[in-house]
């Protein structure tokens, strides 16, 4: 049996009810055109980035930093989904940089010296886009105080709303599902910036995965955004689309911050 494992965004309650269905409908899919193995239900009991790593993996969703990085030449990109949210350029995405509500903070500039909230420093969208956007401001390698890592964005958003950190990138789709559905989560934050575009989460499979596989996981995906049904559950998800990228276009990740600013860790 293969393991599907899509985790990057099931939260709020509403999103992981939407990802289930959307599973149902890939599943159904890759069933008939004759795909053995499908699981019926996805994966809760393996962390999302072990799953990545799995020779059994069927289809996954990957932080693009990680793709590049890490995975490079041990998964095999299937697609990348384009959301509709604020933030969103078709399959490019963007993190933004949020305050509390009270503080003085109002440009990146004032972020010199405090301290930075990560959610891991592997991430794209939390630590890898943050860098990006303040290294240009960095002296002798240095702009922030100090590095706390979360664990993750909603992790982070706590973080600078409690005061144990000023600032945070949020991923823009991150925040937007937060802002629909948990809208009292993000009352007391506020956006003083953006970061830099980058490709957006891919779907992954296992690096043995055959092309055929890949052909029917594209097939099945494309089908999801054709299908009048999935109309709800598209609108949930902000997905609006699937874009075909290749591995070279998620490769500017590794140097958008350039030399100036070390990556960001505790």
């Amino acid at each position: 049996m293969h393991l599907v494992s899509i985790a990057m965004y099931l939260t709020p309650r509403p999103l992981a009810e939407a990802t289930a269905e959307l599973w149902s409908f890939l599943r159904h899919y890759l069933q008939h055109a004759g795909l053995t193995g499908v699981p019926e239900t996805l994966d809760q009991t393996v962390a999302y980035d072990e799953a990545w790593l799995r020779r059994d993996l069927l289809l996954s969703q990957a932080c693009g930093y990680p793709f590049a990085t890490s995975l490079r030449g041990r998964v095999r990109l299937v697609a990348t989904p384009v959301y509709s949210h604020p933030g969103c350029d078709g399959p490019l995405m963007r993190s933004f940089i949020i305050v509390r509500n009270n503080s003085s903070l109002r440009v990146l500039e004032d972020l010199r010296g405090t301290t930075a909230a990560i959610n891991s420093p592997d991430s794209n969208s939390g630590s890898n886009l943050f860098r990006a956007a303040v290294a240009p401001l960095a002296r002798n390698g240095r702009f922030f105080g100090r590095i706390i890592e979360t664990g993750s964005h909603g992790g982070s958003l706590a973080a600078v709303i409690e005061g144990r950190a000023e600032s945070a990138a949020i991923d823009c789709i991150t925040l937007e599902n937060i802002r629909r559905f948990d809208p009292a989560q993000v009352k007391g934050i506020r956006i003083i910036s953006e970061t830099p575009k980058a490709p957006g989460l891919p779907f992954i499979t296992s690096g043995d995965a055959s092309s055929q596989t890949i052909l029917l996981l594209r097939g099945a995906l494309h089908a999801a955004i054709r299908e009048p049904s999935l109309a709800a559950m598209r609108a949930t998800m902000g997905l609006a689309d699937i874009a075909l990228l290749s591995e070279a276009d998620y490769e500017p990740l590794l140097s958008l911050a350039g030399d100036a600013l070390p990556p960001l860790r505790p």
